[in-house]
C-alpha cells in the first residue's frame, strides 16, 4: 500500500525518512531561475477529503511514523485554518509524531499574521525550510527570487519569534564570478542577522531544462565559478558569519552538489571549519568527482 504521489516529488535531504503528504501541488511562485523542481506542474491545493483519506490510510499502514513533511514546494501558501486542521489531524492519527515540517517562501511567512503563525505552531507545525539562496539584492533580482535581503531576514526572524525551527539554504556560485564577493558578503550578513537554526550550503547546478532561462534572466554574461573559487566562497561565507552561543547555527555543506564537504556549529566550530578549508585547498584529491554531483 503506497501513496499515489503526483510526481515529481521533492523533499529536503534531512526528511529522507519522513512520511510525505502532498497538501499542495507545485509552487505558486515558480519563477526562480535556478529551480526547475515544479516547472511541470500548475499550482493547486488539494482537498480535505483527499488529504484526510491519505492520512487515514497511512495511519493504519505506518502508525509509528515520527516525522511528516508536507509537500509540495508551497504548503505554507494554504489558508492558515486549513493548515491547522491538517496538522492537528496528523497529530491525532499518529501518536509518536516528533516533527511536522514544510517548505516556506519568505513571502508566505510574511503574508501570515503573527497570530496565525503562532496558532499553526501550537497546532503542531514545527519547522520551515526556507531558501535564502543569496543575501545580495543584485543576485536575488538576477535569479528572480521574488525576495530581497531585508524581507528574507524579516521572514526568518518572524518565524523564529513564533517558535519555529528554521532550516535555510544558500547557493554557492549563484552570482557567478562577477558577483562572487558581493554574493558571499550579503549572504553572510543575512545569516548573521537572523541566525537560522540550520544552514545548508549547496552549489549552483544548472539542470539542462532550466539553464537557458537562468542565463537569459541573469541579464549579462554569467561566468561560472570553478571548484577552487567555490572553496573560496565557502571560506568567505564561514569567515563572515557572526552569531553567539545563545543563537547557535548548525552549518552543513555536505549536499550532493558540493565539490567539498564541511560541517560544524557556529560559533564554536568556526575556526576549525576555516582551518579545514585551508587544508582542503592543499588536498584536491578529496574533491567529489563532477559526475557524482547534482542538485
Amino acid at each position: 500500500m503506497m501513496l499515489n504521489y503526483d510526481a515529481p516529488l521533492y523533499r529536503p535531504p534531512s526528511e529522507a525518512r519522513s512520511l510525505i503528504f502532498q497538501v499542495t501541488l507545485g509552487c505558486s511562485f515558480n519563477e526562480c531561475s535556478f529551480c526547475d523542481m515544479y516547472r511541470s506542474k500548475d499550482y493547486s491545493e488539494r482537498s480535505w477529503e483527499e488529504i484526510k483519506g491519505e492520512i487515514d490510510m497511512m495511519a493504519n499502514y505506518l502508525p509509528d511514523t515520527r516525522r511528516v513533511f508536507l509537500a509540495d514546494g508551497d504548503a505554507l501558501n494554504i489558508d492558515s485554518e486549513f493548515m491547522i486542521k491538517i496538522v492537528k489531524y496528523i497529530r491525532e492519527k499518529f501518536a509518536n509524531i516528533e516533527r511536522i515540517s514544510c517548505y516556506a517562501m519568505p513571502m508566505n511567512i510574511l503574508k501570515k499574521t503573527d497570530e496565525e503563525l503562532k496558532k499553526m505552531r501550537e497546532a503542531g507545525l514545527d519547522m520551515f525550510y526556507l531558501g535564502i539562496e543569496s543575501g545580495s539584492d543584485i543576485v536575488l533580482k538576477k535569479v528572480t527570487k521574488g525576495a530581497i535581503a531585508k524581507t528574507i531576514i524579516k521572514s526568518v526572524n518572524k518565524a523564529k519569534n513564533a517558535g519555529y525551527i528554521m532550516s535555510c539554504m544558500v547557493i554557492l556560485g549563484l552570482g557567478g564570478r562577477t558577483y562572487s564577493k558581493e554574493h558571499i558578503r550579503g549572504t553572510a550578513e543575512v545569516i548573521s542577522a537572523c541566525s537560522p537554526d540550520y544552514v545548508g550550503a549547496l552549489t549552483l547546478y544548472l539542470e539542462n531544462g532550466i539553464k537557458q532561462e537562468f542565463l537569459d534572466k541573469f541579464g549579462e554574461p554569467f561566468i561560472r565559478i570553478n571548484d577552487d573559487e567555490s572553496l573560496e566562497e565557502l571560506y568567505g561565507l564561514i569567515d563572515q558569519i557572526e552569531t553567539n552561543e545563545e543563537n547557535p547555527i548548525v552549518f552543513r555543506a555536505n549536499h550532493g552538489s558540493n565539490a567539498y564537504t564541511i560541517k560544524g556549529t557556529f560559533p564554536q566550530d568556526k575556526q576549525a571549519m576555516l582551518e579545514k578549508i585551508q587544508w582542503m585547498k592543499q588536498h584536491p584529491e578529496i574533491m567529489r568527482p563532477q559526475g557524482l554531483r547534482g542538485f
